[in-house]
C-alpha cells in the first residue's frame, strides 16, 4: 500500500491522543498510521500513513476535523 506524509497543526490534540491514534485500526477510507511525529511547541503534527490514495488521506483528516496543509506520497527504507 502507498505511504503518505502530511502536516497539520496540533491544535487541541494531546500527545496521549496521538499515541492512541497510532494504534487505531484501518478507518473507513482504508487509512492506517505508520508513524505520527509531533512538536507541541511548534504546534505541528506530521503523519506518516498507509493509504490507498492521497484523497483517502485528505478525507481521513477532514473526517477528524483537521485541515491538512500538504500531503506527499513517499517511500520508506523500513520494511
Amino acid at each position: 500500500m502507498p505511504k503518505f506524509i502530511d502536516s497539520h497543526p496540533m491544535g487541541s490534540l494531546t500527545a496521549e491522543q496521538l499515541k492512541q491514534l497510532q494504534n487505531a485500526p484501518k478507518d473507513k477510507f482504508g487509512v492506517t498510521h505508520h508513524d505520527i511525529l509531533y512538536n507541541k511547541k511548534e504546534d505541528r503534527v506530521y503523519c506518516v500513513l498507509d493509504a490507498p490514495s492521497k484523497d483517502a488521506v485528505a478525507n481521513h483528516h477532514k473526517d477528524a476535523g483537521l485541515k491538512v496543509e500538504w500531503i506527499h506520497e513517499v517511500e520508506s527504507t523500513k520494511r
